[in-house]
């Protein structure tokens, strides 16, 4: 081979060898750059628009009462805090409660979804009786998460019984052909052979 050709080889060999190296670095350098940028600043409590855990807001109320707050300013506390739909549902009630409504009224003119229903069922005695709230929150969030557990142990139950059959439906013809498959046919032939 004459030297120019060789030269001419082993350039384009060295080049080959090394564009790898060069090629994706720039890329991995983009990506790189990519992954390291800092997320959108979330708009607050409620740039999601998911509500907060029921639990969560009426341990919240349960702190501010526990702090000194009377209910309406309690609420109110705790609607801020929440934010989203949920807060703005406990402002509207904080807000009608200070401005004289009853308290079904309150909870009426909110538009209360149904998930927060335990916090406006704990503190009706206390509105309406002077009871002290904090056992009737405490008591509130202790039912929703043993209603929760519940919920997940049927439906855990629901899906071992809904698995049964596509399981048993893979494993046992796989078990078949695995397992006494090889056995039969080696007892067949040694009952055939002897």
């Amino acid at each position: 081979m004459n030297p120019p050709a060789l030269t001419v080889v082993v350039g384009l060999t060295a080049l080959a060898g090394l564009a790898p190296w060069w090629w994706p670095a720039h890329r991995t350098t983009v990506r790189t750059v990519r992954l390291a940028a800092p997320p959108p600043a979330a708009a607050g409590p409620d740039a999601d628009g998911s509500p907060v855990d029921v639990t969560v807001q009426l341990e919240l109320v349960a702190a501010a009462v526990r702090a000194g707050a009377g209910l309406a300013r309690a609420l109110e506390a705790t609607g801020h805090a929440v934010g989203g739909p949920d807060g703005r549902v406990l402002s509207v009630v904080a807000a009608g409660l200070r401005l004289g409504a009853s308290w079904d009224a309150a909870w009426a003119g909110s538009g209360c979804p149904d998930r927060l229903h335990p916090v406006r069922d704990a503190l009706r005695q206390a509105w309406q009786e002077g009871a002290a709230p904090g056992e009737a929150l405490r008591a509130a969030a202790d039912d929703v998460r043993q209603e929760r557990r519940a919920a997940v142990r049927a439906a855990a139950a629901r899906l071992g019984v809904r698995l049964v059959l596509p399981l048993g439906a893979c494993y046992l013809p796989a078990f078949v052909l695995l397992g006494l498959t090889p056995v039969l046919l080696s007892l067949g032939l040694d009952l055939l052979s002897g």
